[in-house]
């Protein structure tokens, strides 16, 4: 019968895989929380712009503050922010929606988006 013959250095080399993964593992929940939060920040983006185009258009065709609000915050999500002006033929409206990154964000963010119409006839 033959006995198994260890290699040397064999005993040091015990557990480093344990070691290098508890090492990088917060590098990569780091990278991971970032790629979440700048997907949630364009999420947010697109929100907003669609939010002011369609809040613009409902402007230039003559609805009230209220309806260009209500569409602005059907489309905007919950938190929207809704800024309209009017001059004779234009009319512009700035949206403004949080952005939700999670708990590792410092502080509230928000995206900002706005839209110009040329009010119908």
């Amino acid at each position: 019968m033959r006995t198994p013959v260890s290699r040397p250095g064999r005993c040091r080399e015990r557990g480093s895989v344990t070691v290098e993964f508890a090492l990088a593992l917060p590098a990569v929940v780091l990278v991971l929380s970032a790629v979440l939060g700048v997907a949630g920040a364009a999420t947010a983006q697109l929100r907003a712009q669609d939010a002011a185009r369609a809040a613009a258009r409902a402007a230039a065709i003559g609805s009230d503050d209220a309806s260009i609000r209500a569409v602005a915050a059907r489309l905007g999500g919950r938190g929207v922010r809704v800024e309209v002006g009017r001059d004779a033929t234009w009319v512009e409206v700035r949206v403004s929606t949080p952005v939700a990154l999670g708990p590792l964000t410092s502080g509230p963010m928000r995206a900002t988006a706005s839209a110009t119409a040329w009010v119908e006839p």
